[in-house]
């Protein structure tokens, strides 16, 4: 085998030792026996590149809250639906929603059933503990939902003690948020928001306490029986999606995503479709 370093110029042996050894490293690797070898090896790693380009994008999704997630028929439908799609079509992968209890979404995500949560969850300290969260696409509060004839409690502020049996839904910053302020309140919870608004109707809890969007979708949904948003936020919150910490190169990829979508205002007309009211 012709050795190439060998055939640089005479003159300059010192200036050019290394690169002659570098040469026939280079040029041993590549002899006649090693070359189907690393070939092997280059296809595999370009398929297995490929197949992670190419695997769905697992959503987790608790089709329960619209107008963030939620079901019309058989089909699911929201913001964070839309926004999912979306993102697929920015990363360039296929999406599966995968649809989890709501208050097993982390432990979902953390076992490797799901490779994000797109399901309107809030920023908090205790879930940046177990999941981290891309850069917010929303930012909320927990608000009210009353009937009607109750308004006149509400007209001087929210009272100190809630005024009567208050509904939420299991483990949501709104369940939370009763159990830190109003810890001698009749708590009720609801599977669904939608669950927590009929019994509202039916008298059977006195408000219903959930994420703003929801609630104003609520009222919208319910303005003919009477339910009603009281214009008091009770707290500041911020929604985001969440992947594994161990997943930083999702992580990286879903920020950019989120930044291409806002650069193009494809966000705001996404949270406008459901929310016309957002600014």
């Amino acid at each position: 085998m012709t050795n190439l370093a060998q055939q640089l110029p005479g003159r300059y042996p010192t200036q050019f030792s290394a690169y002659r050894r570098i040469c026939d490293a280079a040029l041993r690797a590549l002899r006649p026996s090693r070359v189907p070898l690393l070939l092997g090896l280059s296809l595999a790693l370009l398929w297995n590149a490929q197949a992670a380009d190419d695997a769905p994008l697992r959503v987790g999704v608790s089709p329960v809250s619209p107008p963030m997630v939620f079901k019309e028929g058989n089909t699911l439908a929201g913001i964070d639906v839309d926004f999912a799609m979306a993102l697929g079509q920015e990363l360039g992968r296929p999406v599966k929603f995968v649809e989890v209890k709501w208050e097993d979404q982390i432990d979902a995500l953390q076992e490797g059933r799901t490779d994000i949560i797109m399901s309107g969850m809030s920023m908090t300290r205790a879930r940046q503990v177990r999941v981290a969260f891309a850069d917010p696409y929303l930012q909320v509060g927990q608000a009210t939902l009353i009937r009607r004839e109750d308004s006149s409690r509400y007209l001087l502020g929210f009272p100190p003690q809630l005024p009567g049996a208050v509904g939420v839904r299991k483990a949501t910053t709104g369940d939370y948020l009763v159990q830190q302020e109003f810890p001698r309140a009749k708590r009720k919870e609801y599977k669904s928001a939608e669950d927590g608004a009929k019994a509202l109707v039916k008298k059977n809890i006195d408000l219903y306490i959930s994420d703003a969007p929801i609630v104003w979708w609520l009222a919208g949904l319910y303005e003919e029986k009477g339910l009603v948003v009281v214009p008091i936020m009770l707290s500041d919150e911020k929604l985001a999606w969440a992947v594994r910490r161990s997943d930083a190169q999702l992580l990286d990829s879903v920020n950019k995503a989120l930044r291409n979508l806002r650069d193009s205002g494809r966000d705001k007309t996404i949270i406008r479709r459901w929310l016309p009211q957002f600014k």
